[in-house]
């Protein structure tokens, strides 16, 4: 049952470029615990379900853009778990041919399929979605209402991402993370162990995340941010990165998001190439999913006569 505990299995990666490094890397494959409701979405999800069920509400309300993760996932759980879910899109400008973006928008087609009810809104508008004002025009338009945030980070998504680390992971030196809104990294620190670090690597640009992961975490200062791989800022990437995506699935078979996990190996790997880690080290990345994106972003690649990503 997708709300009881679960435990993700972990691979050793041989990639031959860092070959000849001293250093071991592995992939705790979070990605892997259920078909839809994957990585950190299962995690975030669960404990804000179970707040749902407990409060009594039937109905749950989200945010986020045409092709994300948190709107696919929300609408999986609301389907096997027997919610109504509404999802609030950025861009009103997509509902004009609503069933054309629908059947052209892998990520949309998803959440409708599973019972999604789509609420677009303009990109000003979105901005406000915070205000108790865009809140009570919710309640008006849906009736009462659990609200998850945009990509699920909350008190009880932490708690939930605080599961992903178990004690026989204890035998890793670094735990590396990709970073959206700073929820599964927030968990996995508190989750550390004295002797471990973790490294954070942000999808998107600017130093807000630093503030943000601070208001979850526990005292501790094991932890930083690597802010250098975010090719230019959310959903952005390269030719480069989409290279090194297709070579890490062909050598381990691992498929990598192009938003968070994707950059994150592209780090770590270019880390290990100019010997950051010292001699010996342990690092376990955090595969957080996100994998049904990949339809979205070779849709955006083709258009741009790019590389597809296999």
């Amino acid at each position: 049952m997708f709300i009881e505990n679960k435990h993700s299995s972990i691979q050793q990666i041989h990639l031959s470029e860092i070959a000849t490094k001293e250093v071991s890397l592995f992939i705790k494959r979070e990605d892997a615990l259920h078909p839809f409701i994957s990585g950190n979405k299962f995690r975030k999800l669960k404990y804000n379900l179970l707040e749902a069920k407990k409060q009594g509400f039937s109905k749950l309300v989200t945010f986020g853009g045409a092709y994300s993760n948190h709107i696919a996932a929300t609408a999986a759980a609301g389907f096997e778990f027997n919610f109504k879910t509404i999802g609030v899109i950025r861009g009103d400008e997509l509902a004009v041919n609503l069933e054309e973006v629908v059947k052209n928008n892998p990520t949309l087609k998803f959440a409708s399929a599973h019972g999604m009810e789509f609420y677009f809104v303009s990109r000003s508008e979105y901005k406000t979605k915070s205000s108790t004002q865009f809140t009570n025009k919710l309640k008006a338009e849906f009736g009462d209402f659990y609200l998850v945030p945009e990509g699920g980070t909350n008190n009880f998504a932490v708690k939930g991402c605080e599961e992903i680390l178990t004690d026989e992971d204890e035998k890793f030196d670094v735990i590396c993370c990709a970073v959206g809104t700073g929820g599964t990294i927030s968990g996995i620190i508190n989750a550390t162990k004295k002797h471990q670090k973790v490294i954070g690597f942000p999808a998107l640009k600017g130093d807000f995340l630093q503030n943000e992961i601070q208001k979850y975490i526990l005292k501790k200062d094991n932890w930083c941010l690597n802010t250098n791989y975010h090719f230019g800022g959310y959903a952005k990437i390269s030719e480069e990165l989409i290279t090194f995506i297709n070579k890490f699935k062909n050598e381990t078979a691992i498929p990598l998001d192009p938003i968070y996990t994707g950059k994150m190996l592209f780090g770590i790997v270019d880390l290990i190439k100019n010997n950051y880690f010292k001699k010996g080290t342990k690092i376990l990345a955090i595969h957080t999913g996100g994998l049904q994106g990949i339809g979205g972003m070779n849709i955006y690649l083709k258009n741009k006569n790019l590389p597809q990503i296999k």
